[in-house]
């Protein structure tokens, strides 16, 4: 009667009467517009965002697969967009929850109005938002919304200045589902905020897949290492002079229990600057003072040499931890053992590593440069860090017989060692051919698969034996040439 429109529910029922030609109806109206807006209140909770109107998760997830569809039909691509507030933690503490209320209404109009009609954006909780853009985008868009957002607007009369990270992922190159979208576009939202703030990242599926295998591959490096499925190999290095065995370089394998046998190539680079790093160095170094103990109780003090990374030399209780394993094995000579680190070990932090080595030299251990020249600095390491022995990398040893560049180097090495009086060590050597060059160049000590390859720590002591016996004999053989030539003479 007041002219306002309502909804109304109408039922029509036919009346069956007595009375040719004459058809009777009655209609039943009633006003449910308090229903149905009760329905709509219903569904705008389920689907919408109080505080800033926008579609909530659940909205999100129905048009993300919607939009999915519609981009298979078209052969169009989809960009999912996850945007999380720089600092906006410090806006409520700062001035209120009132006001950060009030600062996300109005981060969500201006994303609202930076994106097509076509276009969704969602609040997905407290300062994060997601943007799904259908058709065309690009990284100048990207770079609009987040100008968008870092434009100064007045909160409580104060100048408020937010930026925000956004995190991008693109259907159909990340071919997965809806949710699978929105949690690789927050993963690189993340990668965003490690950039800085005000920064986009776009996902890259092929990286995922990479960080995701890499994951994988240290939860079963963790599990190999509490099932103690590592060991450590040993291989010779020589000293030129008389052929003697003068110490055995320890190089850890993985025992697995499917797979075999696996070198390091297959596992040290996924454990490398991870939180395992420390760990299995630490189990490296004392699994080699044990072995270092077990051979002298069966006859033999041999001297061990033990790769250190660079991580694991610079944690604070290295020192305590390699002087806790040497008190708990006084029957084993520290000068018998040494610790080879890279030369970019110093990059980072010269002066402290140069600390820590000379720590380690007063407890009585050596120190060994390894793979020394292949970084710029390799005579300012040289020159600062105390090592006791410097280790030409294997890389220029095995080519120099054909390879005048890495012969030069190495000559050079030689040459640079010995003003500095340090003896050399020249890892590669896989002929008697390399022996016999290195040994006119003035090199001390060789070490590769020519003299012997890596083995385990049972395999040493025959292998050692036999290695002794086969010296001698070339020594009898000697001088029994020798003492011919004399007859001859006379």
């Amino acid at each position: 009667k007041n002219g306002e429109e309502y909804v109304e529910l109408l039922s029509i029922s036919r009346v069956h009467l007595d009375e040719p030609g004459k058809h009777y109806f009655v209609a039943a109206f009633s006003d449910i517009t308090a229903l149905k807006n009760h329905a709509k209140e219903l569904d705008r909770a389920a689907n919408y965002d109080d505080l800033t109107g926008l579609p909530n998760r659940q909205l999100l997830e129905e048009r993300l697969r919607s939009a999915k569809a519609h981009a298979d039909r078209q052969k169009r691509s989809l960009a999912i967009c996850y945007l999380d507030l720089d600092g906006f933690k410090g806006i409520n503490d700062e001035l209120g929850h009132d006001f950060g209320d009030q600062a996300l209404r109005m981060v969500a109009e201006r994303l609202t109005r930076s994106l097509r009609s076509g276009d969704t954006v969602a609040r997905i909780g407290g300062d994060e938002f997601v943007l799904l853009i259908q058709g065309d985008h690009s990284e100048p868009l990207y770079q609009r919304i987040l100008t968008s957002v870092s434009e100064p607007f007045e909160l409580a009369d104060k100048e408020v200045n937010l930026t925000a990270s956004l995190g991008v992922t693109l259907y159909p190159e990340d071919d997965t589902d809806a949710e699978g979208l929105v949690r690789h576009a927050d993963q690189a939202m993340y990668a965003a905020k490690e950039k800085g703030r005000n920064q986009f990242h776009i996902f890259d599926p092929g990286q995922y897949a990479f960080r995701k295998e890499r994951r994988n591959q240290l939860m079963e490096i963790s599990r190999a290492l509490e099932n103690e499925e590592f060991e450590l190999y040993f291989q010779p290095q020589l000293r030129m002079a008389d052929c003697q065995v003068i110490a055995f370089e320890a190089l850890i394998r993985w025992n697995h229990p499917e797979k075999g046998l696996i070198a390091p190539g297959a596992f040290l680079p996924a454990v490398a600057n991870s939180h395992l790093e420390i760990p299995l160095g630490q189990w490296v170094l004392k699994e080699a003072i044990h072995q270092m103990n077990r051979w002298r109780e069966a006859g033999e003090a041999l001297a061990v040499s033990i790769n250190i990374s660079a991580p694991h030399l610079m944690d604070r209780k290295f020192v305590d931890y390699l002087e806790g394993y040497l008190q708990s094995h006084p029957e084993v000579s520290p000068g018998q053992i040494t610790l080879e680190v890279l030369e970019s070990t110093a990059l980072e932090d010269t002066k402290r590593a140069s600390n820590v080595l000379a720590r380690c030299q007063s407890l009585g251990l050596q120190v060994a440069l390894d793979d020394f020249g292949t970084w710029f600095s390799s005579l300012t390491y040289l020159r600062t860090l105390p090592v006791d022995v410097i280790k030409i990398d294997q890389s220029f040893v095995r080519n120099m017989l054909t390879d005048a560049n890495d012969r030069a180097i190495v000559e050079s090495v030689i040459f640079l060692a010995q003003r500095f009086d340090h003896p050399v060590l020249a890892e590669g050597v896989e002929t008697m051919d390399h022996a016999a060059a290195l040994r006119d160049m003035g090199c001390n000590l060789v070490q590769g698969y020519g003299i012997a390859r890596p083995m385990p720590s049972g395999a040493v002591l025959e292998w050692l034996q036999h290695w002794r016996r086969q010296i001698e004999s070339r020594k009898e053989i000697q001088q029994l040439q020798a003492v011919s030539e004399q007859g001859e003479g006379i």
